[in-house]
């Protein structure tokens, strides 16, 4: 569930990107990165997981199910807020420093 749910992640991600590539201000490849990271380091998960149990793999237990749901979604969770935090840092539309620098009328 873990992989699948990366790898939809990912999917789509990189189609945002790949639509919005050549003026892309919003950073959005970083965050195709994070998930294609992820969707990697599940499937290297699986493929040790599913030597390791043989058939077994593929009839997990409900609890286990629901366990990699939201491990699933909390990675996904995890990757955008490391991109939310990339972007407020970098900052690429510079909204953030006009806010903070903006001069008051008084």
């Amino acid at each position: 569930m873990t992989l699948l749910i990366s790898i939809f992640s990912a999917v789509i991600c990189t189609a945002i990107w790949y639509k919005n590539a050549p003026k892309s201000r919003m950073m959005v490849g970083v965050l195709c990165w994070l998930y294609w990271g992820a969707s990697i380091m599940w499937l290297a998960d699986a493929i040790f997981e599913y030597a390791e149990l043989g058939a077994e793999y593929f009839n997990p237990a409900p609890s286990d199910i629901l366990n990699d749901l939201y491990l699933g979604l909390s990675v996904v969770a995890l990757g955008l807020i490391i991109w939310l935090v990339i972007l407020l840092v970098k900052d690429p539309k510079g909204v953030i420093k006009e806010a903070l620098f903006k001069k008051k009328n008084l």
